[in-house]
């Protein structure tokens, strides 16, 4: 009496191992271009967000750009923008404390302020990915025009998006 037993052969199991890994072969590398696409879409939106906070600030603040991104965050103190606590130049609550701290979504923000006579006139703000998080650098300024780069930190000089 021959006893068959029920189950998957070596062979039945190899094949499926195969087919799965020749799947996984072809979307990793779409999902991780989908992650730099939303990385990089995150970069320009937290850009336009500092331009419009910018604007802000100087029209309700007086002539200058903020000296710099924790000012128009909380100023490095949560409860400087809770509920009922009226903003301040140094603490204007426009921008969250994650894109004031320089680094957000795979990028680093990096504000440079431009004084003349004492007051910041102008502003620079390059967003450059962290490793392999993007592929292409962005720049802005008091222009409010965001300027792309796929090699290197873009600047004034290079292709608005």
């Amino acid at each position: 009496m021959s006893a068959r037993q029920k189950g998957f052969s070596l062979i039945e199991l190899l094949i499926v191992v195969a087919i799965i890994l020749i799947i996984a072969a072809i979307a990793i590398p779409n999902l991780l271009r989908s992650r730099m696409a939303a990385n990089e879409a995150s970069a320009v939106a937290s850009l336009r967000t500092v331009n419009t906070s910018e604007i802000v600030y100087q029209s309700t603040y007086g002539g200058g750009f903020a000296p710099s991104l924790t000012d128009l965050s909380d100023g490095g103190t949560p409860a400087s923008c809770a509920p009922g606590t009226p903003p301040l130049p140094t603490s204007a609550c426009l921008i969250d404390s994650g894109l004031a701290s320089g680094t957000k979504g795979g990028y680093v923000f990096a504000y440079l302020p431009v004084a003349v006579g004492g007051q910041d006139t102008s502003y620079t703000l390059n967003g450059d990915p962290v490793a392999t998080t993007g592929q292409r650098h962005f720049f802005t300024d008091q222009t409010n025009v965001i300027r792309v780069n796929g090699a290197t930190s873009a600047s004034a000089s290079d292709p608005a998006i």
